[in-house]
């Protein structure tokens, strides 16, 4: 009987190094394994997003404007929700996307390739707050964020999905 183990200290590692060098990270990234892996990734990074936004809202920074009233724990739980949709969710987006660039159409590849990229959640509600203080301010720290999160995603067709990289860069630019 096989045990389920997840390498805590991998996760920490694999995480930095999609913020530091995606381009090394997806192409050396497994694309088989189940889901497992990256359904736990998606929840530690919803449950981390979840407990900045809790702390944000008790210090008067953050907007409840995603979540209604839902405030205390249950931030932390919507949050974690929040994360299981965008990872099955955004692995059929990615897929199509994928598809587009003549990369691949295996479904668990895009769902690994859209955990990974789901390491951005925690700092996006990190600096969330900035739109409370200035939505200029708000505004460009939240397209920064997404252009960042658009340039680690075609890393990820181009290095693990094997996309076209002429292809994908156009509809990286596009979405833009």
């Amino acid at each position: 009987m096989n045990k389920l183990s997840f390498n805590l200290k991998a996760f920490v590692k694999e995480s930095v190094d999609v913020l530091l060098d995606p381009k090394s990270y997806f192409s050396k990234m497994k694309t088989t394994g189940g889901v497992v892996e990256p359904l736990i990734k998606a929840l530690i990074y919803g449950a981390l997003a979840g407990i900045i936004g809790f702390l944000w809202y008790n210090a008067g920074l953050g907007s409840t404007i995603l979540l209604g009233k839902a405030h205390g724990f249950m931030t932390i739980i919507w949050f974690m929700v929040i994360a299981i949709v965008v990872l099955f969710v955004g692995g059929l987006l990615l897929m199509f996307i994928s598809a587009l660039c003549k990369g691949s159409n295996d479904y668990e590849a895009n769902v690994r390739v859209t955990a990974a990229v789901m390491v951005l959640m925690p700092f996006s509600v990190l600096l969330g707050f900035v739109g409370d203080l200035n939505v200029i301010a708000g505004v460009i720290v939240s397209l920064a964020i997404n252009i960042f999160s658009l340039y680690i995603i075609y890393f990820g067709l181009t290095e693990t999905l094997k996309a076209n990289p002429t292809t994908a860069k156009i509809v990286i630019i596009v979405l833009v």
